[in-house]
């Protein structure tokens, strides 16, 4: 695994660690690419890797017959994927979906089972991430019923911008509808809208922020909501 270590540490959830148990859990993880669109684990199977994305992003989407899926949970390097074994289930809740290129450290079920048993400051961590992954699955949920298009999308834009690591990243309005639940017709109006006030720039999938604090103005509540909940449980430095 001597790949690894050529690799920046930039999983946040790794970053918490005590530096002790980051080499530990790091020498059983090995660095993989996260292709755009990959499928990474079905809803209903076994977990047989977990992933702790760097750079790319992750979807956790539902699926309800004769609809597209529906997006409820975005990971990025302040996450992970498949954090719920830590209850010990080891079944797959939700599809995801890689939602944005980029690299993550992948380690198989088993070998993360086993480095739960000798790093209690990787359960400790992961317990507190998942209570976060709940609030933002309850959050996801109640923007999704109350909120209008414009809000929701910007941000969910600003939630993909955090995670993006970059100015711009790509995405269509077909992505884009199926992600917030609603016709491409209301995307396309509400990326419009936020286009003509100069908060991005969007053409031929490829979406660039202009005002971050323009886009925050715009986007509801649930953003600031999210942040709050990570940042209130992350805030106590690892101790090393």
């Amino acid at each position: 695994m001597s790949g690894v270590y050529s690799l920046p540490v930039l999983n946040q959830l790794i970053e918490h660690l005590p530096h002790r148990y980051q080499h530990s859990l790091l020498q059983r993880c090995e660095p993989v690419n996260l292709e755009y669109g990959s499928i990474l684990c079905e809803r209903g199977q076994p977990f047989r890797n977990l992933y702790f994305p760097l750079t790319g992003c992750i979807s956790l989407v539902t699926l309800i017959a004769d609809h597209p899926p529906l997006e409820v949970a975005l990971i990025g390097n302040e996450g992970m994927l498949g954090g719920m074994l830590t209850l010990g289930v080891n079944r797959v809740p939700l599809r995801a979906v890689v939602q944005g290129s980029g690299t993550a450290l992948r380690i198989s079920a088993s070998q993360f089972r086993h480095e739960l048993r000798a790093n209690p400051a990787l359960l400790r961590t992961l317990n507190r991430y998942l209570y976060v992954l709940m609030a933002q699955l309850a959050q996801t949920a109640a923007c999704n019923r109350f909120h209008e298009v414009p809000a929701r999308l910007a941000r969910w834009l600003l939630l993909s911008h955090d995670r993006a690591h970059a100015e711009h990243f790509y995405l269509t309005h077909q992505f884009l509808a199926e992600m917030l639940g609603v016709q491409r017709s209301a995307v396309t109006i509400a990326a419009g809208a936020l286009q003509q006030q100069g908060l991005i720039h969007y053409s031929r999938g490829k979406i660039t922020v202009l005002s971050r604090g323009g886009l925050e103005s715009v986007a509801c509540e649930c953003y600031a909501a999210l942040n709050n909940d990570y940042a209130e449980l992350f805030a106590a430095p690892a101790v090393h």
